[in-house]
């Protein structure tokens, strides 16, 4: 599982004005792009698919292209989960690309199939929402490299219970500073505390952003 972000100099995702607020630049964008293609799927949380509307695609041809060369689907599934159910079947993310899978629980399940219908797979798994048991679904269906794009609850707990294998973090040379913004990880209990150090694999200049590649399992 990689877990992928993009954030200002002070960890924020986003800052607090309507518009989505662009923190890589066009060659990191491209980056993304490589590493989506890479997938078997992608994830993102409910939440930010509401606040940021976006399609989630692989937007190179070629890239689609070498996909379909090796056997693969043009695009990876794509993933989201949600305890609300609150999915509006507009969102641009139901209408582009291939696959679609929502993970949610018992109690909100039936109102997540009756607002989608047929635009998505619907799966429960129980009371509470259970990453185990959304990772061994997402296994059962030939998902071997999954790519989490946030927001930042969804980083924060994949984090704090030790899921991710890699965390690829670009750092836009941006300062943000308002509380109310989304910031990439909350309050946790993270494992080893605070002075487990992750494993550094890669730092890469692109451009003006900075990608930082972790391994957050190996901490000393």
């Amino acid at each position: 599982m990689i877990l992928s972000a993009a954030t200002s100099v002070d960890g924020y995702l986003d800052d607090a004005s309507p518009h989505r607020l662009l923190l890589s630049n066009a060659a990191d964008f491209a980056r993304v792009d490589e590493v989506r293609a890479s997938c078997d799927a992608i994830l993102i949380g409910a939440r930010t698919m509401r606040q940021d509307n976006p399609r989630l695609l692989v937007n190179s041809e070629a890239l689609r292209a070498g996909r379909v060369a090796e056997g693969r689907s043009e695009y990876p599934l794509k993933v989201t989960v949600t305890r609300s159910g609150d999915l509006s079947a507009d969102l641009k993310f139901w209408h582009h690309g291939g696959a679609k899978l929502v993970f949610t629980v018992d109690e909100a399940a039936e109102t997540v199939r009756a607002t989608l219908g047929d635009l998505a797979d619907v799966v429960s798994v129980g009371p509470e929402l259970d990453w185990g048991l959304v990772l061994d679904e997402l296994g059962h269906r030939g998902v071997s490299r999954l790519m989490v794009e946030g927001g930042g609850t969804i980083h924060t707990q994949l984090m704090a219970q030790d899921l991710a294998d890699e965390l690829h973090l670009a750092v836009a040379p941006l300062l943000v500073g308002q509380p109310q913004a989304a910031r990439f990880l909350g309050a946790a209990d993270y494992p080893g505390g605070t002075t487990a150090r992750m494993r550094l694999l890669e730092a890469q200049v692109i451009d003006d952003v900075v990608l930082l590649r972790y391994a957050p399992q190996e901490r000393s």
